[in-house]
């Protein structure tokens, strides 16, 4: 892959025999640049040649726009909810995207490789990183996107019912080669919420009610994907949604303003933290908690991304959870639920281990 990449790039450089791309075209190899440096120090190396904003920028993640001929410029025609990838780019210093509705694979990865040309001549050429719902499902329902042009599988509560943990795992690696072919390197899933509160509208995305059940095909499901360990040939999966949005008071899911709260009848909460212990131990590279409010079980009744209890205390120091946690989906902006218009922002908010990292650079 990295061969490919140097033969298609613009940026193609050479010192001492080594081929590689000048992202920030300053004529030299440095330490970003190279692939055979630790991960650690070109990480450093970035930071300290990135302004504030684009260091802000990269810790959202946004919908992308996917035009037909596969163009990546925005057009008249395009939906309002979302801009073209190069425009929040461009604007924002962003480069997470995420994608809905897609016209078709191969649109797709030709938009993809145009995109990733496009962040090439950007400022230091950071790649563009793509993330994805589920999209292999046989179902067209508001949380899952249509199976256009990708296998075409049951949907995860369907796995649970089968109940065959090679299945699942041969179901991820199916489902892996597929997104790297059109490159997608996350995965938005898997929603490992127990559906213990049956007026719940996400059950179809769980693997059901039994949290064994549960942990057992989760690990399974991000083996798959990620390999024994994140590598070029892994999709990262972002297990949600932590710790757990399936007991919802009368079922009324907090994307919405009427939602009256995440309860835990028979005091089970810890009951819905058992696959979440089974995604750590596989070593889910991202966590996505929900937007419910855990009634009465932490100090305070606030929602989850914002409890210090939910984040900091359980899965920081208990569970000693150092990968990517990103928030739910417009959880800043969030026009379905009143927030103050100071705290309003566009994306998803994403939050690193390293996040206090960022002002010493």
């Amino acid at each position: 892959m990295q061969n490919s990449t140097l033969e298609q790039s613009r940026l193609l450089q050479t010192e001492n025999g080594f081929g590689f791309r000048d992202l920030n075209k300053n004529g030299k190899l440095d330490v970003y640049e190279d692939p055979r440096q630790p991960i650690d120090a070109r990480v450093n190396d970035l930071l300290k040649q990135m302004t504030l904003e684009e260091k802000a920028g990269l810790l959202f993640i946004n919908g992308a726009v996917i035009n037909e001929d596969s163009s990546i410029e925005d057009k008249p025609d395009s939906p309002g909810f979302a801009q073209a990838a190069v425009t929040q780019m461009t604007h924002r210093h962003m480069n997470h995207f995420n994608l809905w509705q897609i016209p078709g694979a191969q649109i797709v990865a030709s938009w993809y490789n145009k995109l990733q040309r496009f962040a090439e001549q950007t400022r230091l050429g950071i790649p563009v990183t793509i993330a994805s719902d589920p999209r292999n499902h046989f179902t067209r329902n508001i949380f899952s996107m249509a199976a256009v042009d990708f296998s075409q599988w049951c949907e995860t509560l369907g796995f649970a019912a089968i109940d065959d943990i090679e299945l699942v795992r041969r179901f991820a690696d199916i489902v892996r080669k597929e997104y790297l072919a059109v490159g997608i390197r996350i995965s938005l899933h898997p929603q490992i919420d127990l559906a213990t509160e049956p007026r719940w509208p996400r059950i179809s995305g769980t693997f059901g009610e039994d949290a064994q059940l549960t942990a057992r095909l989760v690990q399974a499901y991000i083996e798959g994907f990620q390999g024994e360990t994140l590598g070029s040939h892994s999709v990262a999966c972002m297990t949600k949604h932590f710790p757990g949005g399936g007991p919802q008071n009368e079922g009324l899911d907090p994307h919405f303003e009427f939602q009256k709260g995440q309860i835990y009848p028979g005091n089970n909460f810890d009951y819905h933290l058992i696959p979440f212990e089974a995604a750590f131990a596989a070593k889910t590279a991202a966590i996505m908690p929900y937007y419910g409010v855990p009634t009465d079980q932490t100090d305070e009744n606030v929602a989850m991304s914002f409890n210090k209890t939910i984040i900091t205390n359980l899965l920081r120091e208990k569970y000693q959870y150092d990968g990517v946690v990103c928030t739910d989906w417009g959880l800043i902006p969030m026009s379905v639920c009143p927030i103050p218009s100071g705290l309003r922002g566009h994306g998803v908010l994403s939050i690193f281990p390293r996040l206090k990292e960022l002002k010493k650079h």
